[in-house]
C-alpha cells in the first residue's frame, strides 16, 4: 500500500486515489448515458439561487 504526499494528493493511499477514479468515472459515464433531457444552465442557476433565497429566509 503505497502512501501518498499529502501536499500533492487529498488521498491517503494509491488504492484510495484509484477507488476514487473509478466511482467518479463511474459517475460520468452514468450522467452520459441518462436519456432525460438535459437541463438548461439558466434553470439550473435559477432554481439554486431560488433554494438559497428560501434557506436564507428560513434563517433570519
Amino acid at each position: 500500500m503505497a502512501k501518498l504526499d499529502p501536499l500533492v494528493s487529498e488521498f491517503a493511499t494509491t488504492e484510495e486515489a484509484e477507488a476514487y477514479d473509478v466511482w467518479f468515472r463511474k459517475k460520468v459515464q452514468d450522467a452520459l448515458d441518462d436519456p432525460r433531457p438535459p437541463v438548461p444552465h439558466d434553470d439550473v442557476v435559477r432554481q439554486v439561487k431560488a433554494t438559497i433565497d428560501r434557506n436564507r429566509k428560513k434563517r433570519a
